[in-house]
């Protein structure tokens, strides 16, 4: 099983050492998501920054890569007509 670790507040205001346990779990910006196997350092590194991060536990199979996240994200390609003021 793995950890799914969101950012959820902003470490501007905090000291080196937080940011730095951030930067270690690869969290850069806050929303951003990342993935981690469950291990004692990673546990370690989450209570640190508790009180920023949303964290759940996450079977193999739902871990998402950064490239699958990012398509989820996308709208589909193209458009759709919806109505048109001709065909009123």
């Amino acid at each position: 099983t793995h950890y799914k670790i969101t950012l959820r507040r902003s470490a501007i205001s905090l000291g080196s050492k937080i940011k730095g346990t951030l930067v270690s779990l690869g969290i850069h910006r806050r929303m951003q998501t990342v993935y981690h196997p469950h291990s004692p350092e990673a546990a370690g590194k989450i209570l640190r920054v508790k009180e920023l991060v949303e964290v759940s536990n996450v079977s193999p199979d739902g871990v998402r890569t950064k490239l699958e996240m990012r398509k989820e994200r996308m709208a589909p390609r193209g458009y759709k007509v919806v109505g048109s003021r001709r065909g009123v």
